[in-house]
């Protein structure tokens, strides 16, 4: 398993998780929604980023929380361990946080367990909801009351 981060935005102080502490969910996610052979791409941006490739490849407009684009249909860790990219906006985030009066770090986790469940080729459904909250209640409780600071 491997994530390759990338953080293409101005750190956001209610977004308070480290580099390696992304790195460190990512791979649990991973193996708790069964994809731990799998590598993807994580990227870290803003809202302006996001609204402009949620327009760009979806036609949306406005920002999102997170996007994912899936390199196939139906991933086979034989043939491509490449699952795809995730895109995941900070900004958004933090108000759906307050929004939803959820930690920071569960409303990560829930993000992208439903962005790398789309990238190994699930639709919104029961299935997908029941597999997201399970690695929701799986991966959020390591991350809470953390001390690190943003990005470290």
């Amino acid at each position: 398993m491997s994530v390759n981060l990338s953080i293409e935005c101005v750190p956001d102080a209610e977004f308070p998780l480290s580099r390696r502490e992304l790195v460190h969910m990512s791979g649990m996610l991973l193996d708790v929604l069964g994809l731990g052979t799998f590598d993807f791409d994580l990227k870290i941006v803003d809202d302006a980023v996001i609204a402009v490739i949620n327009e760009e490849f979806l036609g949306c407009v406005g920002p999102t929380n997170v996007l994912s684009f899936p390199s196939s249909e139906s991933p086979d860790p034989e043939v491509n361990s490449f699952l795809g990219e995730i895109v995941l906006s900070v900004n958004t985030l933090a108000r759906e946080t307050r929004l939803y009066g959820q930690l920071p770090e569960e409303h990560t986790v829930r993000l992208l367990a439903h962005a790398m469940l789309h990238l190994a080729g699930y639709d919104h459904g029961d299935e997908m909801y029941s597999l997201t909250d399970m690695a929701v209640e799986s991966v959020a409780p390591e991350f809470r009351q953390r001390t690190s600071g943003w990005f470290c």
